[in-house]
């Protein structure tokens, strides 16, 4: 009887750390192979069955909304299927290896709760030069009984987080509430546990920037507004992750990890700096366009982004801060209703440049914003975010 002589290449492919704004953008390591010859008949286990099920199901998640073939949506369902059975060594559909890469990216892009794989391995099986299949499996962080754990705590935490929310609140006003609530409640960490994905958030209550924008999809696909990861990096050429949001139909940025002004406080101020306070949410960066969040951040995606030009549920706009020309009458007003909700500051943004310089020549150099303030007072903190063209005074 005539053997067949199959070569068997194994191939281990893991995900680069994004910490936050000081790592690269996600991308692959070259592959250790481990190669052996054997006479041997296939004895890997049989293809995904249902792919077709698994198909329509993803239908509305971003990335997989991007892929242009039958073949690559297949290869989809069959790579999701894997990872959420935390299956290993299963044959899939493709025999190439640049497709099952971008498509294990796009399948982690949209799958935020698939938080215990952080790469794949891969098994060729040739025979002379043609490669005849190739199995797939996971790399998995954690066994089953962990991840149940894990998966546990996140649903606690996601449930209070829920519980906590307005339920009359409309689609902008859950993603701001999302993103407020991820903000005071993690500490941003470069050492913080499991930080490239949301048990660092959900569980530990730290992490970094891939962390903050997994959960903050994590909860908003569960809250029903479709939201995706984007990976690309900062204007200092570190890699990032934050948000793309649809609200209403329209398409917007969100970056919750910007949202922490500790990334914006200048320290700027009139005579002596108002001591160590400063706002806790820096709000530039929620439900912006691709104009102003290209301004500070650069798209490198694993799929095309939309151009994102709707300022309707922008921040500024929904909450009444948006200048298009400068009047002390609309800023007077801002002022008198955080001091009567209680708010700790009040932030302002222009349409244009010379709006934004005409307001903090009059409010800062001009020292005009005293005039706005109930306690007399001779210092106040602020944020100038000259690229958002935006100001923040802190009530302190």
């Amino acid at each position: 009887m005539k053997r067949t002589v199959l070569l068997i290449i194994t191939c281990v492919i893991t995900m680069s750390v994004l910490a936050g704004c000081s790592a690269k953008n996600i991308e692959n390591i070259p592959p250790t192979e481990h190669t052996r010859a054997e006479e041997t008949e296939d004895g890997t286990e049989a293809n995904i069955e249902n792919s077709a099920e698994v198909i329509s199901q993803q239908s509305g998640n971003y990335a997989f909304d991007q892929l242009e073939t039958e073949a690559e949506r297949k290869l989809y369902a069959e790579i999701y299927t894997i990872l959420i059975n935390q299956d290993e060594n299963v044959v899939v559909s493709s025999i190439l290896v640049d497709t099952i890469d971008y498509v294990f990216q796009c399948v982690m892009n949209d799958h935020p709760e698939i938080f215990y794989a952080n790469g794949y391995t891969y098994t060729k099986y040739s025979v002379g030069d043609e490669t005849k299949h190739i199995a797939f499996s996971g790399t998995y962080t954690m066994d089953r009984n962990t991840i149940q754990e894990m998966q546990t705590r996140i649903d606690a935490y996601v449930a209070q987080c829920i519980n906590e929310m307005d339920v009359s609140f409309d689609s902008y006003e859950k993603v701001k509430y999302i993103y407020e609530y991820l903000i005071y409640h993690t500490t941003y960490d470069l050492q913080a546990k499991e930080n490239q994905n949301i048990c660092s958030v959900c569980v530990y209550g730290a992490s970094v920037c891939q962390g903050y924008a997994k959960t903050m999809q994590y909860i908003l696909n569960q809250l029903g507004i479709p939201t995706t990861l984007v990976i690309g990096t900062v204007d200092t050429g570190e890699g990032h992750a934050w948000n793309l949001v649809t609200i209403d139909g329209a398409y917007y940025y969100v970056d919750a990890t910007w949202g922490d002004a500790f990334y914006q406080l200048e320290g700027e101020g009139e005579g002596e700096q108002a001591g160590n306070e400063k706002p806790q949410i820096n709000y530039d960066y929620l439900c912006v366009t691709t104009e102003q969040l290209c301004t500070t951040h650069v798209i490198d995606n694993i799929v095309p982004m939309p151009e994102c030009t709707s300022m309707k549920d922008n921040y500024y706009v929904r909450e009444g801060a948006y200048l298009e020309q400068y009047e002390s009458s609309q800023i007077q007003a801002l002022f008198e209703e955080a001091y009567a909700s209680g708010k700790v500051y009040v932030t302002l943004k222009c349409a244009t440049p010379a709006v934004f310089q005409e307001m903090k020549t009059d409010l800062i150099e001009n020292q005009k914003v005293f005039q706005f303030l109930q306690d007399s007072t001779s210092q106040i903190a602020y944020i100038n975010n000259k690229d958002q063209l935006t100001l923040s005074f802190w009530l302190s």
